[in-house]
């Protein structure tokens, strides 16, 4: 399982088959269509590589433990277990970004919850 943490540490999504990224709570919250991440909608929220997962100006949102580059990473908090995974909602069409940003060191303003 990978576990996706935010900027302060707490445990906040995981993913299981590297395409189906759940809330922490095991609300299904997105997927990863080759290296892009999308709502369930098909809005595209933004990219995963090398360990984080990136907003749309390449800040950074989520990261796992051995991700690679970007911002410092803060001390991961004392982990909950994470809920149990519910069925997934059926896939929107996704929407590409029509240009991929650039890696940024920086940390995002958004919160991932608040983009699905």
């Amino acid at each position: 399982m990978i576990e996706l943490f935010d900027r302060e540490g707490r445990e906040t999504a995981f993913c299981r088959d590297g395409q189906s990224i759940y809330l922490w709570n095991g609300t299904p919250a997105a997927f990863i269509d080759a290296d892009e991440v999308f709502a369930y909608s098909g809005r595209s929220i933004g990219l995963a590589r090398d360990g984080w997962i990136w907003d749309e100006h390449g800040e950074r949102l989520l990261f796992e433990f051995d991700a690679v580059g970007g911002p410092a990473k803060p001390k991961r908090r004392t982990k909950t277990a994470a809920g149990p995974r519910r069925a997934n909602p059926a896939r929107g069409i996704p929407v590409r970004m029509p240009t991929r940003p650039a890696p940024s060191a920086a940390w995002s303003r958004h919160a991932f919850a608040d983009l699905i």
